[in-house]
């Protein structure tokens, strides 16, 4: 018996019900019908950021990032091809450290870009720097099993 897996909205917030077995790359969500996994990893505000964390059932891959800084400029198209290697597996988020500053000193950022990986609600990994997708995906494999070859 495969077990189902809660996965949160990125436009909306809503926490929707995928069923173990069923295929999430073409789920969409049952309140705003926006697809929940698109490829293209979401920016979040502080109320669909804390969700993810505290209500999805997936590990959670935070990209802090900012629009001023060159190498998270440079990284955001490694993050997306990451993305598609990885989802439906895991939910990849971009947390914009200018808008949302009061997160981003509540997990303790120093310097972007910041990844942050997050399982059952917890801090299981973080790094420091721009990565290329394939260290990414390999990184991110290192720290938990995404059901992805």
């Amino acid at each position: 018996m495969t077990r189902e897996n809660l996965v949160v909205c990125t436009k909306c917030g809503v926490v929707n019900r995928l069923p173990g077995g069923r295929n999430g790359t073409d789920a969409k969500c049952g309140k705003c019908g926006a697809l929940l996994f698109s490829g293209l990893p979401q920016d979040v505000d502080t109320a669909n950021f804390d969700r993810q964390i505290g209500r999805g059932s997936l590990p959670v891959l935070v990209d802090v990032w900012a629009p001023w800084c060159g190498p998270c400029r440079t990284m955001a198209p490694a993050y997306e091809a990451a993305a598609k290697a990885l989802e439906p597996h895991m939910r990849l988020i971009k947390l914009n450290s200018d808008r949302e500053q009061a997160i981003a000193a509540r997990l303790g950022i120093r310097g972007i870009p910041t990844m942050i990986l997050f399982h059952r609600q917890k801090e299981i990994a973080r790094i420091s720097g721009a990565m290329s997708a394939s260290q990414i995906v390999g990184w991110v494999r290192g720290h938990v099993s995404t059901g992805t070859g």
